[in-house]
């Protein structure tokens, strides 16, 4: 972002130096030599190959490609040839990228050459041409200096013999390919197709748009496949957008090596399998693991998990002395858990693969999804409450492992929409990794929310440590009715943040009509009245159903918060940024158990308020309640799945990523 920015404070450098007396160019020697060279006699009528090679006088200079990024210019040609002669668009190896104090460089260091076709008309007379000249215009540049290069050059006609390095210095230059591509805009991310065959190693791949300004050149690029089509993903700078695009496709690797090509605007596909990045690019796989095992761990005990701690205390204290129920039971707890962490990872990945732009906790984003839940936390508080017995849910120490796995399952469903510590970056990177490695960050997930349920089963001296069974866990039961149902108060809350009061109170007539079910249905005593009941509570379901979805409404309260902060966008952000002023963005939603106690606890504060105010901070929010395609891809961007996120973007300093858990002393701080 900021591309405009950051090119007029390069090209107000590049002025003052170009004005220094100490590198004008009076007599002074280049920086970066120029030669003219011909790939061999001209012939009338076909294409005559000129090349202009340019040789460092040492290691710290470099070139620069046509387009030279947030920096510096590219190189200007003025050709004096014979009438009816014309020169072509010179042709580039693939560049390298730069970034120097944040800016991106496309840079070519060493010797390299650019190629010229130049156009003989048919009839010319070759034999007595004049001398071939060039004016060249470039720029030379050491990470600290940019000096303006000039050279005139020319060919003598009678004295043109092949250069021996011609060849290697043609395979140099990416080639082009057969077929265009197409690209489009989408939201404010540039969206290319590249006819690339499907078997084609990529490597680490990496776009050069040769359109200035078009693109924020410092953004990561996200590339995905589609058959014989590489789609990339680009994010939008400051400049127009065209209509034809044209750049280089570099494979990455220690040798440059990629494609040039040619886009008409055009249908991009908007699925596709992403691609892998490159190993140096990627997280430690190990570290990820080991992240995603410890977030897993510390959801027992984030808030977001309360809800689900009365099933998994009652299903530890059914357990009991014995000691192969408690292994069954932590057997097919963890099955469970590690099994509903993986469809979850699978259906996510699959999604993004479908080119849909979501993240960790997305079933959370959807209504539809909240009102299953909504049912499902009203029948479990009825359960607990004592007015029904659910097959699969009854907490009385029943023999098979049906009950723990099914405990497991709804607890990994219901554990998972925040991202704690150590696991925020952990699901970040499964978006990135390969999928075998990406599941196994899923799996690691379960294994480190089961792993307390684990050992209690297989270590007698922690079970030990536990009350023994007896007639307090009926009474215990009766309390855990308590926090699911506060958890069914939270979900009709949320119903209403995400689709309006009508929708909501729909919803919560569906889940009494739902309890009623079961109540008719599993309880003891219901007699000749268990008909009459299942078909009034079927009744009461099929009505509030069908009055659902014409309840669906979009919200009209807007997010309240002392800081009066401006919803979030990419522009917003960049347009605050511009500003000069810090800026704090933090990212949340109304289903975030987590977001909301770091919002209560620590961005809520007067003092943080207050000391914002004093340091003149902007403040961003951004609402991910709902689906949105934006925030979705700035959290891939930033390396998070799901929220919360938080953002500290100093006054001209780098942005800082701070911890998911916050505290007012920690934001005061910030300005300081």
């Amino acid at each position: 972002m900021l591309n405009g920015l950051r090119s007029l404070l390069a090209l107000l450098a590049c002025a003052l130096l170009f004005a220094s007396p100490a590198y004008a160019q009076g007599g002074r020697e280049n920086a970066i030599r120029a030669e003219l060279f011909a790939e061999g006699p001209a012939v009338a009528g076909e294409e005559w190959t000129l090349a202009l090679h340019f040789t460092p006088v040492s290691e710290e200079w470099h070139g620069y490609w046509r387009n030279p990024g947030d920096a510096g210019y590219g190189m200007e040609l003025d050709w004096a040839l014979p009438a009816g002669w014309e020169a072509g668009e010179p042709l580039y190896p693939v560049p390298e990228r730069l970034v120097i104090s944040g800016l991106m460089n496309h840079i070519y260091e060493g010797a390299y050459t650019v190629l010229v076709p130049v156009r003989v008309p048919a009839g010319a007379d070759v034999g007595d041409m004049p001398p071939i000249a060039v004016e060249a215009d470039y720029l030379a540049c050491t990470d600290t200096i940019c000096v303006p290069q000039q050279a005139r050059l020319t060919l003598d006609p009678s004295n043109i013999a092949r250069d021996p390095r011609f060849d290697r210095w043609r395979a140099a230059i990416a080639p082009l390919l057969d077929r265009e591509g197409s690209f489009a805009i989408a939201g404010n991310r540039l969206r290319v197709a590249i006819p690339v065959p499907a078997e084609l190693d990529l490597g680490a791949p990496h776009v050069f748009v040769g359109e200035p300004d078009l693109v924020d050149y410092t953004a990561r690029q996200a590339f995905f496949r589609d058959g014989d089509r590489l789609v990339a993903e680009i994010p939008l700078g400051r400049g127009q957008v065209p209509g034809s695009l044209s750049g280089i496709l570099s494979f990455g690797g220690s040798e440059a090596q990629g494609l040039r090509f040619a886009a008409q605007a055009g249908e991009v596909p908007r699925s596709g399998t992403p691609l892998a990045l490159p190993a140096d690019a990627l997280p430690s796989v190990g570290l990820a693991l080991l992240g995603a095992l410890l977030g897993g761990l510390l959801l027992n005990v984030m808030p977001c998990v309360f809800p689900i701690l009365s099933l998994k205390a009652l299903s530890l204290a059914r357990a009991g002395g014995d000691e192969r129920a408690a292994r069954r039971d932590a057997v097919f707890y963890t099955l469970g858990v590690v099994l509903a962490c993986l469809a979850l990872g699978a259906l996510l990945l699959g999604l993004r693969a479908a080119g849909e732009q979501i993240g960790w906790a997305f079933q959370l984003q959807e209504p539809a999804v909240v009102v299953a839940l909504l049912v499902l936390a009203a029948a479990i508080t009825a359960n607990f409450a004592g007015v029904f017995e659910l097959p699969g849910l009854v907490m009385r120490g029943g023999r098979g492992g049906a009950s723990s796995f099914g405990t497991g399952l709804l607890a990994a469903f219901v554990a998972t929409p925040c991202t704690g510590p150590f696991m925020a970056a952990a699901m970040g990177a499964a978006l990135l990794l390969p999928v075998p490695q990406a599941l196994a960050l899923f799996a690691a997930l379960g294994m480190g929310l089961a792993l307390p349920f684990l050992l209690l089963g297989f270590v007698p001296g922690l079970r030990r440590a536990l009350p023994r069974p007896g007639p307090w866990m009926a009474s215990f039961r009766r309390w855990m009715a308590l926090p699911m149902g506060l958890t069914a108060l939270a979900l009709v809350w949320l119903l209403w943040r995400m689709a309006g009061a009508g929708f909501a109170l729909t919803a919560l007539g569906l889940a009494a009509g739902a309890v009623l079910l079961l109540a008719v249905l599993f309880a003891r005593r219901a007699g000749r009245f268990r008909v009459a009941g299942v078909l009034v509570a079927l009744a009461a379901m099929a009505g509030f159903a069908v009055l659902l979805p014409g309840q669906h409404a979009e919200p009209a309260q807007a997010r309240q918060s002392i800081h009066d902060p401006r919803p979030f966008s990419e522009a917003a952000l960049a347009a605050a940024r511009a500003t000069g002023q810090p800026v704090f963005v933090w990212f949340t939603a109304d289903w975030c158990v987590t977001c909301k106690v770091n919002e209560s606890a620590a961005i809520e504060r007067e003092a943080v308020r207050a000391a914002f105010a004093e340091a003149g901070v902007i403040t961003l929010v951004g609402d991910w309640t709902r689906r949105d395609e934006a925030i979705a891809r700035f959290l891939t961007d930033q390396g998070a799945a799901g929220v919360p996120l938080y953002l500290w973007y100093p006054a001209g300093g780098e942005p800082r990523q701070l911890p998911q858990v916050l505290t007012p002393d920690l934001l005061a701080s910030l300005p300081r």
